[in-house]
Formats: structure tokens, sequence, C-alpha cells
């Protein structure tokens, strides 16, 4: 198994592509932390977990509290003495009405870029005392070009997550510590970001990716799980794009 005994924390795990993460890095040996603020559905998917012969605990999460990112660490430690893995995806859509919204882009960046931000913070101390580890970071093909349907605090929060992952790459690789990124295009629409739902939209959309397709959950959650993993122990400050060939247009 690619992740035996591995124990990890997975944000944002209750539903979408960090469901799919915890699942899979369950299957793959990992002891799996499931963290998000949505308490029934990531109780539901660690108890699943467990009920299926893994090893997992549900822990709540905002990923833009300090506190409670303490608490999830704390947690971490009590129950399996150490972290090896943090693999932080959760965070909320920039596929909002109104583009140009002062409230929304305050909202974004403190969820998504500070919430990343945190929890690297909180991780780092722990996998240096263990001897070193893996962070991946979930940004988007959002944090590397412009786009017209995308509030511009979401380019800005993937930006940063984009870009603080090489900087905590290069100043953390000495502990023997990699922290990569994972960049998704489309996806299925996410629960805070409805707009992104709009068949027509999706529709027009579609015809920007040459697989000519939306992306699955599971698609992004492998190329996390290469990242976290000892296969890619000589990869840090690198990003994998998921994105069915947009980028490359």
């Amino acid at each position: 198994m690619r992740l035996e005994d591995k124990i990890a924390i997975v944000t944002g795990a209750g539903h979408g592509m960090g469901e799919s993460m915890a699942r899979i890095f369950a299957r793959e040996g990992a002891k799996v932390v499931v963290a998000d603020i949505a308490e029934e559905d990531g109780g539901k998917v660690a108890a699943e977990i467990v009920a299926g012969g893994g090893d997992a605990i549900f822990v709540r999460l905002d990923i833009s509290k300090e506190s409670e990112w303490a608490a999830v660490i704390a947690a971490t430690l009590q129950r399996y003495a150490r972290l090896d893995i943090l693999v932080n995806n959760a965070g909320v859509s920039g596929a909002l009405p109104d583009l140009n919204s002062l409230a929304d882009y305050d909202r974004l960046m403190t969820i998504n870029a500070r919430g990343t931000f945190l929890g690297m913070q909180h991780a780092l101390p722990e996998m240096r005392k263990a001897g070193g580890g893996s962070i991946v970071n979930l940004s988007s093909i959002s944090g590397i070009i412009g786009q017209t349907n995308v509030h511009m605090g979401y380019n800005g929060a993937k930006a940063a997550i984009h870009v603080m992952t090489k900087a905590a790459a290069v100043q953390f690789a000495k502990y023997g510590i990699r922290v990569n990124s994972v960049h998704p295009g489309l996806m299925p629409p996410m629960r805070s970001g409805q707009a992104g739902a709009d068949p027509t939209a999706r529709a027009k959309a579609l015809e920007a990716v040459p697989l000519r397709r939306a992306g699955r959950p599971e698609e992004a959650a492998y190329a996390v799980l290469f990242l976290a993993s000892d296969e890619a122990s000589y990869i840090t400050g690198a990003e994998i794009v998921v994105d069915g060939g947009y980028l490359a247009l």
C-alpha cells in the first residue's frame, strides 16, 4: 500500500474531492483525520472508513480559525502520536453572482489563503519533530490564469497558495518536508459556489477543455496521493495540473 501506516490530515474531507482523498488514502493504508466544518458529513465519512476496515477519526475544522487548527493537531497527536501528511483541500468557491464584492474578496482570501497558511503553520513543527513529511496544497488553474467568470479574490487566493507552496518547499526542505500543489480545472460544482453549477455556463466552459468533460473528484485525489506518497520523494515545490488539457491550449 502506498501510504501504509502514514498519519494524514485531509481538510474539507466531508464531501467532494476531499472525501475522495480521505477514502483513497485509507484504502492505501493511511490513518486519516477527516477534518471538515460540516460535522454530519465528515463524521459519516470517518465512520464509513472505519466500517470498511480502515482507521479514521473526524475532527471539526473551520480552516480560517487558528484555535481550531490547534485542536485538530492536538487530536491527531493524541490519537496517532505524529503527523506525516497534510492535505490543505478545504476552501470556498469563487463562482459567485457578484464578481466585484469586497465582502466576498475578504471571505475568499480569509478562508482559502489564510486557511492554507494556518494549516502549514500548525503542521510544520510536528513534521519537523517527526523528521519529515509531505504537505499537498489544493490551488487551482485559477491560481495560474485570469478568468472572466470567477471572482478575482478567488484567483488571488489560489495564486497565493501556489506561491506559498513554493516558499514553504524551499524553506522547509532541509527538514525533510516536501510541499507541493495540485491545480484542478473544471470539476463538479462546489457547494459554496452554485453559480458554477449553471448548465449553460458549464457547457460553455467544457468547450475550452480538450478532453471535453469535467474532471472527477478521484482524478484530483490520485494526483494528491502521488505527491503525498514516498513515490514523490524527490519532488517538492512542484505543481500538478489536473485540468483535462485546459492550460495546454
